[in-house]
């Protein structure tokens, strides 16, 4: 059974940095390309950030690029997202999301999302 289950989600000040977890199973998540999305409250649905199958190359929204870090441990088949110099309007729920195989494919599995506020 396929299973993603973020966490290390919270509140934190503007300026501030946390790092969210995407622990897998039931798949290999170096064989897949893999998400985060985002969606604010009262908003859409917002993709934030992507890595691609094998060699990991990675992809940024405009939004967020410089700030945050996608990355993976194969041999843990955990994805993480760092996020650093927090922004009040990083504020929202945080998914990662498992594609079928490429982007083309669509997503079929997502985790169950991490809050993330920031605020002073």
């Amino acid at each position: 059974e396929v299973q993603l289950v973020e966490s290390g989600g919270g509140l934190v000040q503007p300026g501030g940095s946390l790092r969210l977890s995407c622990a897998a199973s039931g798949f290999t998540l170096s064989l897949y390309v893999m998400s985060w999305v985002r969606q604010a409250p009262g908003k859409g649905l917002e993709w934030v950030s992507g890595i691609y199958s094998g060699g990991g190359s990675t992809v940024y929204a405009d939004s967020v690029k410089g700030r945050f870090t996608i990355s993976r441990d194969n041999a843990k088949n955990t994805l993480y997202l760092q996020i650093n110099s927090l922004k009040p309007e990083d504020t929202a729920v945080y998914y990662c999301s498992k594609t079928r195989g490429t982007w083309s494919d669509g997503y079929d599995y997502w985790g169950q999302g991490t809050q993330v506020t920031v605020s002073s």
